[in-house]
């Protein structure tokens, strides 16, 4: 019986397609694409980058260690793997903003953040981010205090980013548990700020 994909975006109708050929002609099990798909949805990704951060908000010591040698401070946490070497944290503060870029091709930190978004793969964020990264950060949502500056970091094979973000005013009394439901995929990117826990509720 075949199947209505007429709702799909044509890249899943594609990727489908091709699994399907793939398994038809016995290249891959399907188990082995299913486990695949669960590592990154389930085991790694953005919950793994947001534990990071609460650990840094909440030790200082950590935080040091995580800004001297990204590398280590993320495997003590036991979040290690492909894409996930060479890593650089740089901290967003009251006078600067980070936000990542990857201008070639889409290099990401898949341990601590997962899967990369679509648009963060797509030619036209690549090109303005560099270009016009408030305007970027406004297409998101994201309104910064007048005169804080903007730094846009270029991730590659040889090194890759995670934006460690300011820890939301009032949270003084959160867990690090609690903190790291705070902490989105986005503001690990630069594209978007930690919650408040008011928006972490709603």
């Amino acid at each position: 019986m075949a199947h209505d994909h007429s709702h799909l975006d044509p890249i899943d109708v594609r990727v489908r397609a091709l699994e399907s050929l793939l398994v038809e002609k016995g290249y891959v099990e399907p188990a082995a694409l299913d486990a695949i798909v669960d590592t990154y949805e389930n085991q790694v990704g953005p919950k793994n980058g947001a534990t990071v951060v609460a650990r840094a908000w909440c030790d200082d010591s950590y935080r040091a260690w995580l800004q001297s040698d990204a590398d280590a401070a993320i495997a003590s946490l036991g979040f290690t793997g492909r894409q996930g070497e060479h890593m650089v944290v740089v901290e967003n503060t009251a006078e600067m903003h980070n936000m990542v870029v990857c201008t070639l091709c889409s290099c990401y930190p898949w341990p601590v953040l997962g899967l990369p978004p679509s648009w963060y793969k797509s030619p036209a964020y690549r090109s303005r981010a560099v270009i016009d990264p408030a305007g970027v950060l406004a297409d998101f949502g994201v309104t910064l205090p007048e005169g804080m500056d903007i730094r846009v970091w270029d991730s590659t094979a040889e090194v890759r980013y995670l934006v460690l973000p300011r820890r939301p005013d009032g949270t003084e009394n959160l867990s690090e548990s609690e903190l790291a439901t705070l902490v989105t995929r986005d503001s690990m990117i630069g594209t978007g700020l930690a919650l408040n826990p008011d928006e972490a509720t709603a």
